[in-house]
């Protein structure tokens, strides 16, 4: 069931799952299944993925910061940081499956 529209051929060839998976603007994408043009999302999502990004990694230095200080956060210390760290994968993603378009690949590969 494709529903997101290539941006070559106009045609429905991407599901959220393929779209989510396309990746940012520096990624190889994902083809199309109608014209086989390689696709990913726009210019938003590598925007929304890079301010991710920094407020995670700002995030846990915070947080090692203070957890020094106290033992109630000390013990949460590495679930937090694995929680955060599966977050930097599983957000951008899910974000990307829904809310930016699809623009062509710009990427230059050498075969």
């Amino acid at each position: 069931m494709s529903i997101y529209n290539c941006p070559h051929c106009g045609k429905k060839g991407f599901t959220p799952m393929t779209k989510a998976l396309a990746g940012k603007m520096n990624s190889k994408g994902k083809p199309c299944k109608h014209c086989g043009t390689r696709c990913v999302n726009g210019k938003g999502a590598t925007i929304f993925n890079a301010i991710y990004s920094v407020i995670v990694i700002v995030f846990m230095v915070w947080y090692f910061l203070n957890s020094q200080n106290h033992d109630a956060l000390a013990i949460r210390e590495v679930p937090v940081f694995l929680l955060l760290i599966l977050s930097e994968f599983i957000v951008p993603a899910v974000v990307n499956a829904f809310f930016f378009k699809m623009e062509e690949s710009i990427r230059l590969d050498v075969s």
